[in-house]
């Protein structure tokens, strides 16, 4: 079980519909029993609510689901608003037995609380039905902000041309209104034709740009954003347009006290096999959003939860010279599930490959690896030895990275039972790691040379 990242007990975190008050976040979220398998037994929003990432309160069932009957057999994705003096939870309800009695399987409905708490449905919903052309079976997730610049409301949500799923006519579409009841359809926000679906849609803005954030699931199975001086566009792709690789998935964001999270779950693999594919739910896990200088986002570990380890353990400064051939130290043995680790990494000219392992047995020379392609401006996680081919399925758990030797990288990283969190300059990647060979940590490099300061690594949690 993860000792830091939060999964409510027999149950696997979905889609997170966040929302912040005073010094809190409220997690509204599904809680999937996967009983027998993932979306096998319907569910609603379940509440928990945190100031710190660290520890959370459970409140419970916030918006029960419906009757096998009802439009919101499910509950799926939607969002949580403040205005015209109320809160405002607009969500998707889906019933999956709808379609072969010839109704549209999803539809945006309404839900309103004075509290956060307690909340009631409106049954508001015939305004949100899918519109002419597009696909009945798929239009969900919408999110819903203010429109200061054209004194507005503006709805938006994933959707899709009817046509068959194959097709990549996924969209993000737009409503507008004055009062939150009633609503005109704008048509599309955004249609790139990249995507079969877009999903958890986004939209906020830093400064001068505004970012429209999408999770697809036909490319490469992961958020990607665009960003634009615009609300309404032209739609810019950032060299680097994702925060997090397959694994991190469906990630809402919400700003509170200036600090700007996102709200993503690493998903678990089928039977807990490091071979076999992802599934939908797992475990949350934050990521901070921040903007560079260029416009472009990057992502950090909040500082509450690199705080919660302490007892912080330095290692000595080292240096790898390994010009033909692979060389590595081990500077902890005994890591246990969990632990934190940082350290500064120069890279020489000719370096062809660097990185760190966890779970690593130094007898079998077995581990977990995230490694550095410097010839490739990318890493990847993965296992050492790959043998008998293939030993993880690494399809998607790769980031790319400007990776110029003589440059000092900062590298963070927290292991929490079977979820390993990796950052580097911004980028960051989840990965799931199972079979665990052992608990030393390793630091390594290829036909090159590492130098290694301002190294730590703490095994402890602080106490509540």
């Amino acid at each position: 079980m993860n000792k830091l990242f939060y999964q409510f007990p027999e149950t696997w975190f979905g889609d997170c519909m966040p929302y912040g008050k005073d010094n809190d976040f409220y997690l509204f979220h599904q809680r999937d029993n996967r009983n027998p398998c993932p979306f096998g037994e319907p569910f609603g929003w379940d509440l928990a609510t945190t100031s710190d990432f660290i520890n959370y309160k459970d409140m419970g069932t916030a918006i029960p689901r419906g009757t096998d009957e009802e439009q919101d057999q499910f509950i799926y994705a939607g969002s949580i608003f403040e205005g015209e003096g109320q809160y405002h939870a607009f969500y998707t309800g889906y019933n999956r037995d709808y379609p072969k009695l010839g109704k549209a399987s999803q539809v945006l409905m309404h839900a309103v609380s004075d509290d956060l708490v307690h909340w009631t449905k409106t049954q508001d919903k015939l305004t949100f039905t899918p519109q002419e052309g597009y696909d009945p079976d798929d239009w969900r997730d919408p999110f819903v902000l203010r429109d200061e610049e054209n004194d507005q409301y503006m709805l938006i949500l994933g959707a899709r041309k009817k046509g068959p799923k194959t097709r990549q006519s996924g969209r993000t579409v737009k409503f507008t209104s004055k009062d939150l009841k009633e609503w005109k359809f704008e048509g599309d926000f955004w249609a790139p034709n990249l995507f079969v679906m877009h999903e958890m849609v986004d939209l906020f803005k830093i400064g001068d740009w505004w970012y429209h954030v999408v999770t697809e699931y036909s490319d490469r199975s992961k958020m990607v954003y665009r960003m634009s001086k615009s609300i309404n566009g032209p739609w810019i792709a950032p060299k680097d347009d994702a925060f997090d690789g397959r694994s991190y998935y469906a990630g809402r964001t919400f700003c509170l006290n200036g600090h700007r999270i996102l709200f993503g779950w690493v998903a678990t693999k089928e039977d807990c096999d490091d071979k076999k594919n992802y599934e939908w739910a797992g475990t949350f896990v934050p990521h901070e959003v921040y903007q560079r200088a260029d416009g472009t986002l990057g992502v950090k570990i909040p500082d509450t939860v690199w705080e919660a380890f302490i007892n912080r353990e330095k290692i000595e400064d080292f240096f790898i010279d390994s010009k033909d051939a692979r060389s590595e130290k081990i500077i902890k043995e005994h890591c246990g599930d969990i632990f934190s680790f940082e350290a500064d990494i120069i890279f020489s000219e000719g370096t062809r490959t660097f990185g760190v392992r966890c779970y690593d047995n130094p007898e079998t020379e077995q581990s977990y690896q995230f490694i550095f392609n410097c010839n490739e401006n990318r890493y990847i996680c993965e296992k050492n030895p790959n043998w008998p081919w293939f030993t993880y399925l690494s399809q998607g758990s790769e980031r790319p990275i400007e990776l110029v030797p003589g440059k000092t990288y900062n590298i963070r990283m927290i292991v929490d039972d079977t979820i390993a969190t990796i950052y580097v300059d911004g980028v960051a990647l989840n990965a799931r790691l199972y079979t665990k060979p052992g608990d030393a940590l390793g630091i390594f490099a290829s036909e090159g040379a590492l130098q290694v300061k301002n190294c730590f690594i703490s095994t402890n949690l602080k106490k509540d």
